[in-house]
């Protein structure tokens, strides 16, 4: 069983809460900037102060305390990623509540799970349509009282009511929260079965926090750092990111809407970026799809691929030759700094979580100026376990633990997590919190191996392994991932379980779909005609042979189907943190993997 640990950095604080922090920053620096944010689409960035958030911030949680918001009462917000998000996060900590967090997709249903089993007091919402959905199901929310929107005024309705609070009620509720009290139920998104409320105490976020602001200072805390939020503030990832950043003194903005994101990038100039491998993938293919064909596109390629033997030869002992740098210098001139412009010019680092981001484009993006430090958490790890540090990144791993962290292997090869940073159970489930740890150390599911250098690498899922008829065990990760990274795909479910070989089901990118066809000589065609079209299966089974390079040939996928609808959190066949109801995927298209294995391949 082989275990790693990183030292921790900071001196455990057993007094410190959330609200201790932004206090903290309070009196550090009062009219230093908190954030930045804009009044409607369009237009310009407005600063807001430290003091100016945390007067916001008090005002808000006077209104929560007038509207019988007690000490250690839930209260849900579902919304898209905005300031009053943040604000009415804090707000509610300030009251004493526990912030319990919505996917602004949920359905009905998952709402009533979610607020029920939650015991929801009070729900803010964002829109009206969010509101009369959470109305429909009131008959099955007996603690639910009053529903707050945002867009009809929540923040100064709260302020109104709150009027005749006294401002000492929430600085003594302030206080009332140590390292050990409940700070907030997130509801894991769940690709089967009903979500549970992994329960995250006020010490996880602190400690996690000021481990981050030591151990990735240069990324978080040095002068001038800033973020823009686009992830959703109810998956646990971003929600760190938010903490994080009041106790490392970043500026933080918000992008509710990702069609925005380009343009906001270029206005906000984040110097460090939080997202997962999908947006990535999505900038290169992109950047590929513009360069469209003949010498541009030529061009584009040699530069990416100049980009990435440059960050190779970074990991040598010897480092990129002189030819290599003039190389670089020039790609960097003609293609790389547009890449960087677009990312909005100012960024150094880029965490990326959730699933494996590929050495491929892990290099191209360090020899394009951006250092992607790939890390892996869970929402019962608060987020981040393990993160590749700047200084010593080792591609294609998720780097060692965080400070203050330790991970081992266990026999099968489950990654297990032990630290001040994992929750501290399920809401009401004691079986599934027993189930979930061996002793002290945190099963998490995940299969990973630790290198000689400490540092961590994720093979796959335990739940998700597919063992074939010949006996042979395949982690599907491997390969999905690496599909996936093809301009043309959207997603994939390897197949194989029982079966004489791999196969996998493939989804098409309706959005980069009409430029790689333009830039390959092809008319417009919607996905369906694309599905069946020969240079279009040609370049999918060429895509598949560049995948099965990471695996023997056993493993390999023999077979693919293109579906003609994509898997998409609308139609149930994604969670809100874009991961796919395999499941559910199996048994809709049970048809289309039994067909794959109506006769048996070439080969």
């Amino acid at each position: 069983m082989r275990e790693t640990t990183s030292p921790s950095l900071i001196t455990p604080d057993p007094t410190l809460s959330i609200p201790g922090l932004l206090a903290g920053r309070l009196a550090a620096d009062p009219h230093g900037p908190f954030a930045e944010r804009k009044a409607a689409l369009g237009s310009a960035w407005t600063p807001v102060t430290v003091q100016e958030f945390a007067d916001q911030v008090a005002a808000a949680a006077r209104g929560l305390v007038a509207l019988g918001v007690a000490p250690g009462d839930r209260v849900s917000i579902m919304s898209r990623t905005r300031y009053e998000w943040t604000l009415l996060d804090f707000a509610v900590w300030a009251a004493g509540g526990v912030p319990v967090p919505v996917y602004e997709t949920s359905s009905a249903e998952q709402v009533a799970w979610i607020l029920a089993d939650a015991g929801v007091r009070l729900a803010v919402v964002e829109s009206r349509a969010h509101a009369t959905l959470t109305e429909s199901v009131r008959d099955r929310l007996p603690d639910l009282g009053t529903v707050l929107v945002i867009e009809e005024g929540a923040v100064d309705e709260l302020a109104e009511a709150g009027a005749s609070v006294e401002p000492a009620e929430v600085e003594r509720r302030s206080r009332l929260a140590t390292a050990d009290d409940l700070a907030t139920v997130i509801y894991t998104s769940g690709t089967t079965g009903r979500p549970k409320g992994v329960e995250l105490t006020h010490g996880n976020f602190v400690s996690l926090s000021l481990e981050g602001v030591a151990g990735l200072y240069d990324v978080c805390a040095a002068p001038g750092s800033r973020t823009l939020l686009f992830m959703p503030l109810a998956h646990v990832f971003a929600r760190f990111i938010e903490v994080l950043c009041v106790a490392s003194g970043a500026v933080i903005g918000h992008t509710p809407d990702t069609r925005n994101l380009v343009a906001d990038l270029g206005t906000f100039h984040p110097t460090f970026i939080l997202s997962v491998p999908r947006v990535f993938e999505k900038v290169y293919n992109a950047a590929e799809q513009k360069a469209a064909g003949g010498v541009k596109l030529r061009l584009f390629r040699w530069a990416a691929k100049t980009s990435i033997v440059y960050s190779r030869a970074l990991d040598t002992a010897d480092g990129p030759s002189p030819a290599l740098r003039a190389q670089h210098a020039l790609a960097d001139r003609l293609v790389l700094s547009r890449l960087r412009a677009t990312l909005g010019g100012a960024a150094r680092y880029a965490i990326s979580g959730g699933a494996p981001l590929g050495e491929r484009l892990g290099h191209f993006y360090r020899g394009l100026g951006l250092t992607v430090l790939e890390g892996y958490g869970l929402t019962e790890t608060t987020a981040p376990t393990a993160v590749n540090r700047p200084g010593s990144v080792r591609i294609g791993t998720v780097g060692p633990p965080f400070p203050g962290a330790s991970v081992r292997i266990a026999d099968d090869g489950e990654i297990q997590v032990r630290g001040a940073h994992v929750f501290r159970g399920y809401r009401g489930n004691p079986e599934a919190t027993a189930e979930a740890f061996d002793d002290d150390w945190f099963r998490t599911g995940d299969l990973g191996t630790i290198d000689d250098d400490g540092c961590l690498r994720i093979t796959g899922r335990k739940k998700e392994i597919i063992v074939t008829a010949g006996g042979k065990n395949v982690a599907p990760a491997v390969l999905e991932d690496r599909l996936r990274g093809h301009p043309l795909v959207s997603q994939v479910v390897v197949v194989g379980d029982g079966r004489p070989f791999i196969g996998a089901l493939v989804t098409l990118d309706a959005e980069m779909l009409p430029g790689w066809l333009a830039g390959h000589g092809l008319p417009p065609m919607d996905v369906a005609a694309a599905a069946v079209h020969p240079t279009v299966v040609a370049a999918l089974d060429r895509a598949v042979e560049r995948a099965n390079e990471a695996v023997s040939r056993a493993e390999s996928i023999r077979r693919i189907s293109v579906l003609t609808s994509d898997f998409t959190e609308t139609n149930g066949y994604l969670t809100p943190s874009l991961k796919v109801r395999r499941a559910r995927v199996l048994e809709d298209f049970a048809s289309e993997v039994d067909a794959l294995y109506g006769t048996a391949p070439a080969g």
